[in-house]
């Protein structure tokens, strides 16, 4: 049964046509199942973990990459130069590190959190559907079926 008629038989009018962002659907559009999958949520987090750990590395080879620069170039401008880009992109590289992590894990709890909601909502209308359809027998006589 469309998710309209549903609606329909279990609250006595038609649904509120729905809008998101405040756009009305196309035309023929709407009707169709929504549902929240813990996949593409997981992967983002796992892809946000790879980044975080490519990010860390980062850091370590730019500390690598320039251990005895200053020693070698005393006396060039360019030694002062090098230092200052270095605490510069290091601080970036950093700040991207931290929020891939902080991120691995938000988009990993929110995949949870759809995916659980997801369930309650299956189990809520499968228990209120057995509701409505026990609602029409007579007291004291079971269903057939």
């Amino acid at each position: 049964m469309a998710l309209n008629a549903k609606w329909q038989e279990i609250i006595g009018e038609q649904p509120a046509a729905m809008r998101l962002a405040g756009l009305p659907a196309p035309e023929g559009g709407g009707g169709g199942d929504l549902k929240a999958d813990v996949g593409p949520w997981h992967s983002a987090g796992n892809t946000a973990g790879e980044l975080r750990t490519s990010t860390s590395n980062s850091v370590t080879d730019l500390d690598t990459a320039n251990e005895g620069v200053t020693g070698s170039t005393a006396g060039f401008d360019s030694s002062a130069a090098l230092t200052e880009i270095l605490g510069t992109w290091k601080t970036r590289v950093s700040a991207v590190r931290d929020e891939c992590g902080r991120l691995e894990g938000a988009l990993k709890a929110a995949g949870r959190d759809f995916g659980e909601r997801e369930e309650d909502t299956r189990q809520k209308v499968a228990a209120e559907g057995a509701r409505q359809s026990g609602s029409s027998d007579r007291p004291g006589q079971k269903k057939e079926g």
